[in-house]
């Protein structure tokens, strides 16, 4: 299961999603880029060698929903590790509070382990659209100085929307 995220001007992101390990984390991302929950959505926070953020429409890093309207709970997989550059996981404010925002590092972090949930990786643009992105000059609380706008989501495959179908 993959998903293709559009940037305006910095290229694509391809995702794998990691349905089986999470189901719960990639239901919920999964909806909410079929919805186009995240069409327009900014990337509010952007710490080079470390993460890229994404995922609030409000564009103020405060907000976003997730598909049931209330934090769900981490699914942490001792297999899942924050090693490369391109893991794809939940934001949250503490324990269980996954909504609509996410993130994408830049680089491994390990002392992210066990704290996020892990629900995908980067398998195209890494070398291209993460390097663009990593390289835009922000503020001194980490927010681009010019817009970086996530246009839409192209769903590959959506087992979960097929199984819903049948």
């Amino acid at each position: 299961m993959s998903v293709t995220l559009h940037t305006e001007g910095h290229g694509e992101i391809k995702i794998e999603v990691f349905c089986e390990a999470v189901p719960k984390a990639a239901e919920n991302f999964l909806a909410l880029c079929a919805s186009n929950y995240y069409d327009g959505c900014l990337f509010h926070r952007n710490i080079k060698n470390f993460m890229i953020q994404t995922g609030d429409p409000s564009g103020t890093g405060k907000g976003g929903q997730s598909i049931w309207g209330s934090p769900f709970e981490d699914e942490i997989r001792s297999t899942l590790k924050f090693n490369a550059r391109g893991m794809v996981a939940m934001a949250n404010s503490g324990q269980n509070t996954n909504k609509a925002q996410f993130f994408i590092t830049y680089s491994k972090q390990a002392h992210l382990d066990g704290k996020y949930t892990i629900f995908g990786k980067v398998i195209d643009g890494a070398d291209t659209t993460l390097d663009a992105l990593e390289n835009v000059p922000v503020n001194n609380k980490n927010r681009p100085l010019s817009p970086i706008k996530l246009t839409h989501v192209t769903i590959h495959a959506n087992p979960i929307a097929d199984a819903t179908l049948r």
